[in-house]
């Protein structure tokens, strides 16, 4: 007799022989598990067999058409009920009672056998079957193996994300550290950005860049020296020209880290050129200069008008809007700074929450 094998096929396969012929379910039972080694378990009750697939794991039913108390249909109509995977096989004494071929796809039975001694007409009717199984387990398997794979991988660009949320964090905090004076800049620079972003309806991928540019700016400045960053009066020409090389120190310091920071390097590099091309460091204009740091330009000059310093009056809210109106076009990008005016009313009640507020006392000294 001619064996099927599939690898790991015949001793995972478990069917299901149900007649209401004790011999015939013996019958069955011994030349299946003797000739292909299959699991082969028996029932000469309907109703009890449909409780026994309800709690087993069987892969193919092999189903006497004609029993009692109900026949093979109702058999089939209650397993389909609550299993679709099960490979159901009709066994009939005689080929005038099976049901039409129409009805037979409609309550998805794979195929019908006329009893007879020429068991191996059987046999390959299991083997389709018995294929067809391997290969859903196949998909299944790999299914299942890439869902895990997917759950991993996410779970590592989470870690990932984290990670990088932290290192942001560090390097912000790092930052804030040097300069009392501008503690809070950052987030408050990422924050007003994000706000004229969102007002222009940009894509949420650019707005991801203008807010971890927002907040990485200024990195720059923990390679300038404290007697330029804490000065408290106005730098000499030389100064300055040592202050401005901050915008390419962060894109250097940036340009080092892991290549997540890649995408905001053009918008850290360029947050001081100008629209009218008087900027640093490049003497990008107009359009050549990256519309995040159009956009990161304008936040940065607003928060730094309006925030406390030693050496200057800081301006008012409305003062510093005025400044944006009278730069539009020459400083400022016109489109972002119209946008960027509407931002920024919803944006003083931030610039005013404590935390972003630099403490000082009534003689204007910083309380460290």
């Amino acid at each position: 007799m001619r064996k099927y094998n599939i690898k790991n096929s015949p001793n995972n396969i478990n069917i299901l022989a149900l007649d209401d012929d004790p011999m015939m379910t013996l019958t069955l039972q011994s030349y299946f598990q003797a000739s292909s080694g299959y699991n082969v378990d028996v029932e000469n009750d309907p109703l009890r067999a449909i409780e026994r697939i309800k709690s087993g794991d069987y892969d193919i039913l092999l189903l006497d058409f004609l029993m009692r108390p109900i026949n093979g249909s109702e058999v089939v109509k209650e397993i389909r009920k609550f299993n679709n995977d099960i490979y159901i096989i009709l066994l009939t004494g005689h080929i005038s009672l099976a049901p039409p071929v129409s009805t037979m796809r409609q309550m998805d039975i794979q195929g019908y056998f006329e009893k007879s001694d020429r068991f191996d007409l059987l046999e390959l009717l299991i083997e389709s079957c018995v294929k067809s199984i391997v290969q859903m387990r196949t998909i299944r398997e790999y299914r299942d193996n890439l869902q895990a794979a997917n759950e991993r991988i996410s779970k590592a660009y989470e870690q990932l994300g984290k990670n990088y949320e932290d290192m942001i964090l560090m390097i912000r905090t790092l930052t804030d550290a040097r300069d009392i004076y501008t503690r809070g800049h950052s987030d408050r620079v990422s924050l007003l950005a994000v706000e004229i972003a969102k007002e222009m309806q940009l894509s949420e991928t650019t707005i991801e860049r203008i807010r971890i540019a927002g907040l990485m700016h200024d990195i720059g400045k923990v390679r300038t020296p404290d007697s330029i960053l804490l000065k408290e009066c106005k730098l000499t020409d030389e100064e300055y020209a040592e202050m401005k090389k901050h915008s390419h120190y962060s894109y250097e310091i940036l340009l080092n880290l892991p290549a997540v920071f890649s995408d905001i390097l053009p918008a850290v590099l360029s947050h001081h050129e100008r629209y009218d091309g008087t900027g640093y460091p490049q003497g990008l204009s107009g359009e050549e200069i990256p519309i995040e740091a159009r956009i990161i330009s304008i936040a940065d000059a607003f928060d730094a008008m309006t925030s406390f310093r030693r050496y200057r009056h800081n301006f008012t809210a409305e003062e510093a809007k005025a400044e944006i109106r009278r730069c539009t076009g020459t400083q400022f990008d016109p489109v972002v700074a119209k946008v960027a005016l509407r931002a920024l009313e919803r944006f003083e009640d931030i610039k005013n929450d404590p935390k972003w507020v630099c403490p000082v006392d009534e003689n204007n000294n910083i309380i460290r």
